[in-house]
C-alpha cells in the first residue's frame, strides 16, 4: 500500500489526474487499478492518468506519460499537455514560461501565456499512412471505410502523435457518435485503432467537433483531435489558417501554415482540486 498524492484538472473538460514522480514515487500503474480509479461512480473519474516524469536527455525537462483507462499509453494529449504546463508552474517544478516535453512518442514545446492559456507545439503532423498506422495500397487524401457492410464512412487521416480519423459532417449536435465512433475506431484499417473526429465546417475560420477517443469514447474535448480535424480540413481546401474549435465547454485556436510545419494549438488549462488515494 502506498499514498500517492494528485491533481485532478481539466482542459475543456477532458479531464485528468496528474501525478509528480519527477523527485520519486508510484510509476506502476496496473490497467485493473488505472480502470478502478477512473470510475466516475466508485473512484475518482478521470479520462487519463498523466504522470510527470524526470527528463531522459538533458534537452527536455520533463517526460511525460498519459495512460488511457484501460492500461494503454498514448503518445500524445493536448489538453493533457496543457494540464502538465500549469501543474509544473503551479507546484513549482519549473518556473519556465518554455517548456519541452516528451512522451513515447513525440517531442513538444509548451509556452505559459500572462492570461493562463497555454500555446503547445504540437509538431509536424503525420500524414504518411504507414507512420499513422493505417492500412492502404495508396496514399490519399480521403479513404472510404466499409464499416459492416451497410454503412460506408469518408474518413481523412492524420496522427499527431497519436491516430485520429477526422469525418466531414453537416451537424455534430445529429451524427451517431456512439454508434459509427466505435466502428471506425476498431476497423482493420486501423491496426492500432484511432481517435474518431466528426466535424462540422461552420466557415473557414471555424469548426464544431466531437471526438470518439481510444479506450475513452466521446470526451469532451481532445486537443490532439482538434489539431487532426484543422489539417484534414485544411488539406480539403475547407479551412484557413488559423481555425477556432469549438468542444461542449469552450475553444481551441489551431493554426497550420501547411505541410513542413508544424501544428500550434492554445486553450485553457484548469485545476479542480487537489487529492491523495491509498494504491
Amino acid at each position: 500500500m502506498s499514498l500517492v498524492r494528485f491533481s485532478k484538472m481539466h482542459g475543456l473538460g477532458n479531464d485528468f489526474i496528474v501525478v509528480d514522480t519527477t523527485r520519486g514515487g508510484r510509476t506502476d500503474w496496473p490497467p485493473e487499478l488505472i480502470h478502478k480509479l477512473s470510475c466516475r461512480h466508485t473512484g475518482v473519474g478521470f479520462d487519463q492518468l498523466l504522470l510527470i516524469c524526470p527528463p531522459n536527455s538533458s534537452d527536455v525537462d520533463f517526460n511525460y506519460r498519459i495512460i488511457n483507462t484501460d492500461g494503454y499509453e498514448a503518445g500524445q494529449c493536448g489538453n493533457g499537455v496543457r494540464c502538465l504546463a500549469r501543474f509544473v508552474r503551479d507546484n513549482k517544478l519549473t518556473n519556465k514560461d518554455l517548456i519541452r516535453v516528451q512522451t513515447v512518442k513525440t517531442l513538444m514545446e509548451l509556452r505559459i501565456k500572462q492570461n493562463g492559456q497555454v500555446t503547445v507545439n504540437m509538431g509536424e503532423p503525420i500524414l504518411d499512412p504507414e507512420r499513422v498506422p493505417f492500412v492502404t495500397s495508396a496514399r490519399s487524401i480521403e479513404y472510404t471505410l466499409d464499416l459492416d457492410g451497410s454503412d460506408w464512412v469518408k474518413v481523412m487521416v492524420v496522427s499527431m502523435g497519436n491516430p485520429h480519423a477526422v469525418m466531414v459532417v453537416d451537424d455534430v449536435h445529429s451524427v451517431p457518435v456512439k454508434e459509427f465512433g466505435p466502428k471506425v475506431q476498431q476497423h482493420p484499417c486501423f491496426p492500432e485503432q484511432c481517435n474518431v473526429g466528426f466535424m462540422q465546417v461552420v466557415s473557414p475560420s471555424e469548426i464544431k467537433l466531437r471526438v470518439c477517443e481510444r479506450s475513452v469514447g466521446e470526451t469532451m474535448a481532445c486537443g490532439s483531435g482538434a489539431c487532426a480535424a484543422v489539417v484534414a480540413g485544411r488539406l480539403q481546401g475547407l479551412l484557413d489558417e488559423v481555425v477556432t474549435v469549438h468542444f461542449h465547454m469552450g475553444d481551441l485556436q489551431i493554426s497550420w501554415q501547411g505541410e513542413g510545419h508544424p501544428v500550434m494549438m492554445t486553450g485553457p488549462a484548469t485545476h479542480v482540486y487537489d487529492g491523495e488515494i491509498t494504491v
